[in-house]
């Protein structure tokens, strides 16, 4: 049984428990992947991480090869059995970026790039739809604003745009499927990766029919929709991974849900936000789906669990903007001098829409602006105006959500730009005025990846199917605590109105 309470823990491989689970981790700019053992701990030395960017292009374009994706992915699975000297897996899970999009011609073969929900260029189609569709109801039946970040307007403007590309795509499908695709010859889409394409509809679980018409696609364009695991690699994988011979591969599933859960926030009273390449607030919970509110989405972890929340283009790439084009310097010299600067004391607004707006309001035309600098102003002012502003773009989302689910919550941080960073982490609590925990699980969408298959597994095969209502009645494992200054957090509410009266400007200027 997992000893939540103590974290997920890092054991050696000779101390693991049966069954063992091979996770595997697919963001916008990594994948990673690590075994763990039936208590959920990862077995120390197995994690392996391949980095990559995005290719980006001045229009907008923000895609991903999908050959040289499942490459890479390869190539951390590698790296972590080889580390577990090919220990006999008996389950895989998978954590993948919603939205993604991509097109595959009859015979599998991607017939253009994946592209991301950071791809802007169907901000037209878009806009176009909102003017031609009923958006309230569609955001009410699906979950999702309609947006460029979204395969629904993606469909739309492809088809525009690229007639004899989309007229070659036999099957339009997210890159946790292509992947699926490649290994195995036949994919699903898992209910929370539909959940996430503003093609789905949430109470149905089936594909949505309005969304699908609007789209210019009929069912049979995307993949069925499944939960059930698939078992049997090609021949070529097979002989590459013989530890994964008779292992059960779970369908893919988003990854601000299984960040969730591998920081033990589920439930209506735990908070989740998350600072990795972009920002996200997630409330997680087993019961039935509500209407989102304006400017949030609502998506699923499986048929049981639904997910609230709000998502921002911005985070740890915006501190990696700065100071990769600025070029400061490395901790800890940066940390000593972020820290000595008290709050907002810099003079500068940011509004910080460099890959363009989601929450909370999904301005379609939003780029980043930086306003108030003087000669006097440094570098260094410049990041930890922007660390700054990530956070009051949270304290934001937050508001949204506590309007629509009041209720007192214990707010838990994850995600590796934020959780090595604490003075980030310090800035974020003394803007929202709440107490924070730092999550103990610092890969966290890689630890819900697993537990989520030891959740699935057969009880017969050491599953374990009332594991996720256990973490929910259990204790929070946390790694430290921050709590807010009042007089901090008052600074920072007049900061976060001067960046609202930026974004009305800039908006309306661009509307």
């Amino acid at each position: 049984m997992i000893d939540w309470a103590a974290g997920p823990g890092e054991i050696d491989v000779a101390q693991a428990e049966p069954p063992l689970v091979l996770a595997l981790d697919v963001g916008s700019s990594s994948t990673r992947a690590a075994l763990f053992d039936g208590r959920g701990r990862r077995l120390g030395g197995t994690l392996h991480q391949v980095p990559y960017r995005l290719k980006t292009t001045p229009d907008g374009g923000a895609t991903l090869d999908p050959d040289r994706l499942v490459d890479a992915v390869a190539e951390t699975i590698d790296g972590a059995l080889a580390a577990a000297q090919d220990a006999a897996v008996q389950a895989v899970g998978v954590s993948t970026f919603w939205h993604s999009l991509m097109g595959v011609d009859r015979d599998g073969h991607a017939r253009t790039p994946v592209y991301t929900w950071a791809d802007t260029r169907a901000a037209t189609a878009a806009a176009h739809l909102r003017e031609t569709f009923d958006a309230e109801g569609h955001h009410r039946r699906t979950g999702t604003v309609v947006h460029s970040s979204y395969p629904l307007a993606k469909l739309v403007w492809l088809q525009r745009v690229m007639p004899d590309v989309t007229a070659g795509v036999h099957r339009w499908l997210s890159f946790g499927e292509y992947l699926f695709l490649t290994l195995f010859g036949d994919a699903t889409c898992s209910i929370s990766m539909a959940s996430g394409t503003g093609l789905f509809d949430q109470t149905r679980l089936t594909w949505d029919p309005t969304a699908l018409d609007a789209a210019g696609i009929a069912p049979d364009d995307l993949s069925p929709i499944g939960d059930e695991p698939m078992v049997g690699l090609r021949p070529a994988f097979a002989a590459r991974w013989p530890a994964l011979a008779h292992a059960a591969w779970f369908p893919a599933l988003g990854d601000g849900a299984c960040s969730n859960l591998g920081s033990g926030a589920i439930g209506r009273g735990r908070l989740a936000v998350t600072i990795g390449t972009t920002g996200a607030l997630r409330l997680l919970w087993a019961g039935d789906p509500v209407p989102p509110p304006p400017g949030l989405w609502l998506y699923r972890l499986d048929a049981r669990h639904v997910l609230l929340g709000g998502a921002l283009s911005e985070g740890g790439n915006l501190y990696d903007w700065v100071c990769t084009r600025f070029r400061l310097p490395d901790p800890p010299e940066l940390d000593a001098a972020l820290a000595a600067m008290p709050p907002d004391s810099h003079g500068l607004t940011w509004l910080p829409l460099l890959a363009g707006e989601r929450s909370p309001g999904w301005a379609p035309h939003a780029r980043g602006a930086l306003a108030g600098m003087t000669l006097d102003t440094s570098p260094v002012a410049i990041l930890r105006a922007a660390m700054e502003a990530v956070a009051y773009r949270v304290a934001l989302v937050a508001r949204l959500l506590d309007t629509a689910a009041p209720e007192e919550r214990t707010i838990i941080a994850s995600g590796s730009a934020l959780l090595r960073n604490p003075i980030w982490l310090q800035i974020l609590s003394d803007v929202l005025g709440r107490p924070l925990l730092a999550g103990a699980a610092p890969e966290a969408s890689l630890a819900g990846a697993a537990l989520m298959a030891l959740a699935r597994l057969p009880r017969e095969a050491g599953g374990q199917p009332d594991l996720l209502d256990r973490i929910a009645a259990g204790p929070i494992p946390a790694a430290a605590r921050y709590d807010p200054d009042p007089r901090r957090h008052q600074t920072y509410q007049a900061a976060i109105a001067r960046q609202e009266a930026l974004y009305r400007r800039l908006i309306a200027d661009a509307g």
